[in-house]
């Protein structure tokens, strides 16, 4: 998958299609040049996510050797103390939506928040660089829709009608998601380091 023309050519580091899916739609907009690459980095165990995500950005940069951009996200219910936070792919693939709606059973704070980071690593620009986006919202009380993936069936965001992620298009999630808001930052930093050095081009 291949699209734009325009800054540095960049490499998505994912093996998730629907993150996939979401920056190609998002990038598009920029006329970002960039492909995406379908390799799994491994996760670091850690509370923090841009350092998970710095680290996963070197590590592909090792594997590629081409400029690259990866994304780790995160769902925090307050609740819950933040879990799963910086594990929710393990918790989405071992206990499941399912499993976080048991621990939420009989509790009515519902308070969550879905938090994104992007890493992007080149060496031309010495260190990586990390853009962050968060979106508020509330845990459901069961899951809704069939769209997006991992826990968007039971995330509804504070700014939208009431929908949650999986009922909304791709479309209108890309208007206000964390995702979307750090591929924002990350896409406008981007293109304006093609005026400021050639070099880059």
């Amino acid at each position: 998958m291949r699209s734009g023309g325009r800054g540095i050519r960049f490499v998505v580091v994912t093996s998730n299609p629907g993150k996939a899916r979401e920056f190609e739609d998002l990038f598009s907009r920029y006329g970002l040049s960039f492909r995406v690459e379908p390799i799994k980095t491994p996760e670091i165990q850690a509370m923090d996510l841009r350092l998970i995500a710095e680290e996963s950005a070197l590590y592909a940069y090792d594997v590629l050797r081409e400029p690259v951009m990866v994304e780790d996200a995160g769902l925090f219910i307050d609740a819950l103390g933040g879990f799963p936070g910086p594990f929710s792919s393990y918790a989405y693939k071992t206990i499941g939506i399912r499993g976080i709606l048991k621990l939420m059973e009989g509790v009515e704070d519902r308070r969550a928040r879905f938090t994104s980071v992007i890493a992007f690593y080149t060496p031309m620009i010495g260190s990586v660089k990390t853009f962050a986006g968060e979106v508020e919202g509330y845990i459901s009380y069961e899951p809704r829709g069939s769209g997006g993936f991992g826990f968007d069936p039971i995330f509804i965001p504070a700014e939208g009608d009431g929908r949650t992620f999986a009922e909304l298009s791709m479309e209108e999630k890309n208007r206000f998601s964390h995702r979307a808001r750090a591929a924002r930052k990350f896409a406008e930093w981007i293109s304006s380091i093609e005026a400021i050095s050639p070099a880059y081009e």
